[in-house]
């Protein structure tokens, strides 16, 4: 499907069809990422082999975020947009190859949650789009409060239908757990500032510093370098100082990267800002990989492509939130890149990321 979708979209004639099929692709995307989560759990039963595994599992989703802009600009300016997508093409073929020899999964019979389904999406859209128009029509106007109503009503009403349901989408007993609840808020807050810092740096790159798009894709090639050997070592350092250490460092790094990006400016030197990336670059590639293992160790073992889609679902939208803010801040009143705005959003961030920091290092056991 996702490579399907991908066709799609480099043959898209025009807008339209282009967004409706990256919307194919992004349910695409949503079925396979959980799956993927779901395999490593079944694949390895030992918790050490696991973490690393899934440490594994990272490098590829962190890799691909750092190192899209770089394909992404060359590709664009060589061969034009639709290149991008046709390079899913290839790619999705090997994939596609590769699962055939793949054990396949047991199977379970599971009813779909349809009112849980309705209502979280209801919740998710309306939050979507207060956040996004918040930044163009104003915080106060009607449709943002009405947006921001039917997310609290939604959020509201799935919570009461997952308490009374026979097979919840989301069992609250998973909920309550500090082993799954902790991470998924970890894993929101990080993707929040991985995903919002790649945004802005894309932005200020070109529309304040004016360099081409292939330009400053190459920006993010030492990030992808330092993003892959970090996520490597996770594991080990998860191994020699515990779990929670990690993760809680991991966020206090990310919110002195958020914090040493304060001082952009159009004239700052290139070399710096490179120097400035380092933490960003570390922060996230620390936690992910430790949080994720304490995820699925914590969920029973026919509930992993439970949790590993909340913490899929947590990610994305922390991500398409930080977008959708940093957007808004970055655009000020007028068209230009907004120095103000960009420093407001990066200490929104900095402060959500103390508060998971905070929440990890109290309300996880120490291991």
């Amino acid at each position: 499907m996702f490579t399907l979708a991908s066709l799609g979209c480099a043959l898209a004639p025009g807008i339209g069809v282009l967004v409706a099929a990256r919307v194919a692709q992004g349910g695409a995307a949503a079925v396979v990422l959980p799956a993927s989560l779901a395999l490593i759990r079944q694949a390895h039963e030992d918790s050490r082999e696991r973490a690393r595994a899934i440490a594994l599992w990272t490098v590829g989703g962190s890799v691909a975020m750092a190192a899209g802009p770089v394909l992404g600009g060359l590709l664009t300016e060589s061969a034009g947009w639709r290149a991008v997508f046709l390079l899913n093409l290839p790619v999705g073929a090997v994939i596609l190859g590769l699962l055939i020899r793949v054990p396949r999964s047991p199977r379970r019979p599971a009813a779909l949650d349809g009112p849980g389904q309705l209502t979280a999406v209801l919740a998710l859209a309306g939050l979507a789009v207060a956040v996004i128009e918040g930044g163009r029509l104003g915080w106060t106007s009607w449709p943002v409060l009405g947006a921001g109503a039917l997310a609290v009503v939604s959020g509201f009403a799935f919570r009461l239908v997952e308490s009374r349901h026979r097979q919840p989408m989301i069992p609250p007993a998973l909920l309550r757990d500090r082993r799954v609840a902790v991470p998924l808020a970890v894993g929101f807050a990080v993707n929040a500032a991985f995903y919002g810092g790649i945004f802005l740096l894309g932005l200020y790159y070109q529309q304040l510093r004016g360099m081409s798009a292939t330009a400053a894709g190459l920006m993010f090639v030492p990030m992808s370098a330092v993003v892959t050997a970090t996520n490597l070592v996770s594991p080990r350092l998860a191994e020699r100082f515990g779990r929670r250490s990690v993760i809680v460092v991991g966020q206090l790094v990310f919110t002195v990267a958020m914090l040493a990006m304060l001082p952009l400016a159009g004239d700052t030197p290139v070399w710096l800002v490179l120097i400035l990336l380092l933490p960003l670059s570390m922060g996230g590639a620390v936690a992910v990989p430790a949080l994720t293992a304490l995820l699925i160790d914590a969920a029973p073992a026919e509930r992993a492509g439970t949790v590993s889609g909340l913490l899929n679902s947590l990610r994305q939208l922390g991500g398409a939130l930080a977008v959708a803010l940093f957007g808004g801040l970055l655009a000020g009143s007028g068209d230009g890149f907004s120095l103000p705005g960009m420093r407001v959003g990066l200490l929104a961030v900095a402060a959500l990321l103390l508060v998971t920091a905070g929440m990890s290092r109290l309300l996880l056991a120490r291991d």
